[in-house]
């Protein structure tokens, strides 16, 4: 099993937004050394609490500063984008990173930003297939293109000169393009669908329910049957939210402080949901629902405490779940900077060897 690292990132946003990207980029260069193999960011334009508003930009910056790590968006919302500019700067970071990129796309989930972009949720979904069929249309041909949908027109016929490159666009590092992955919802969602029809990476994000994060490979696992291809453990992702503390105490008291790190993550997420959902319900019965779901997300979705804690909760997890190919830890707040390093060093260093040695010893089925 594998360890990777997921940030959306989300941050209170009264922090300052030069120091939360450079913390971002550290937490992403500290899991380099660490082993990490690779690290997913994430892209919001209207919040200020998910400040990355271009993960290939920020990813852009630790190119340099680290070594094997692979850089990955989870996830680019398509439908935002043209393909063809979308489809050149995936194209150049997959070059300049020498082959590490990792594409995470998705239809959008964030209210604000669909409104940004007139994206309904009735086209979204339609849209983001037709942005990535031409992304991967423009990375495995030559112009002249002519790749005309409902959404976007992608021409460049009239002014070709092959000779001097005029008309073409380059292509990625890898071939015939980096992997796509596509994070998922409920468990018998398209997305579950399109990842086994396509051959795309299945993700679990970190706040799914664990009974929903199984029913996610359920779902995968048969449509890749009905689609003709074999389910494969070792590419699907599953996130968890892990704090490792030296004892059970330090982890515990922070998940339980209503003004830590944890609790508001959760409670932004609730607390969006819950305007989604029931538009115009009182205040006060939206906050109260919202803190029986943080408590509930606490409860099921967080696993934290020493190292030992932390480890028999992984092996639950995964007895529960079903095995895996690569964790990943979630990355919160730096609310306790040390705090927080000292938990990737401990997971990285003390943690994964011996759940590794679990997984060895108690191979699990397809």
């Amino acid at each position: 099993m594998e360890l990777g690292y997921f940030a959306m990132p989300l941050h209170p946003p009264a922090r300052d937004w030069r120091e939360v990207l450079e913390e971002n980029r550290q937490a992403v260069i500290l899991a380099d050394r660490l082993g990490y193999a690779e690290a997913w960011i994430g892209e919001h334009i209207t919040t200020t609490s998910e400040p990355i508003v271009s993960p290939l930009l920020f990813l852009a910056t630790v190119i340099p500063e680290t070594k094997a790590i692979r850089l990955g968006t989870a996830v680019v919302n398509i439908p935002h984008h043209h393909p063809a500019h979308l489809a050149a700067q995936v194209a150049m970071f997959d070059q300049l990173s020498q082959g590490r990129c990792l594409l995470g796309i998705g239809p959008g989930g964030m209210a604000s930003d669909a409104e940004l972009f007139h994206s309904t949720p009735e086209k979204r979904g339609e849209m983001m297939l037709e942005c990535i069929d031409m992304m991967t249309a423009i990375w495995t041909q030559d112009p002249p293109y002519a790749l005309k949908g409902k959404y976007w027109d992608c021409t460049v016929k009239d002014f070709v000169i092959p000779e001097y490159g005029v008309g073409a666009m380059g292509k990625p590092f890898q071939k015939p393009h980096p992997p796509i992955a596509l994070a998922l919802r409920s468990p018998q969602s398209s997305g579950t669908l399109l990842c086994a029809e396509r051959g795309w990476i299945p993700i679990s994000g970190n706040f799914i329910p664990t009974a929903f994060v199984k029913g996610h490979w359920d779902g995968y696992a048969a449509a890749c049957v009905k689609a003709g291809r074999r389910p494969d453990r070792k590419i699907w992702r599953v996130a968890r939210s892990i704090l490792v503390t030296p004892d059970d105490r330090e982890a515990r008291d922070y998940v339980a402080d209503p003004e830590g790190g944890m609790s508001y993550y959760f409670r932004y997420l609730r607390t969006l949901a819950a305007m989604r959902t029931t538009p115009g319900a009182p205040d006060d019965a939206v906050r109260a629902q919202v803190e029986i779901q943080v408590n509930e997300a606490l409860e099921d979705q967080v696993i934290v405490g020493s190292p030992n804690s932390v480890l028999d909760q992984l092996i639950a997890f995964r007895d529960e779940t079903g095995d895996f190919g690569t964790l990943l830890a979630t990355g919160h707040d730096w609310d306790k900077a040390e705090m927080w390093k000292r938990s990737m060093v401990l997971l990285a260093e003390d943690v994964m060897p011996k759940l590794r040695q679990h997984c060895a010893a108690a191979p699990m089925g397809e």
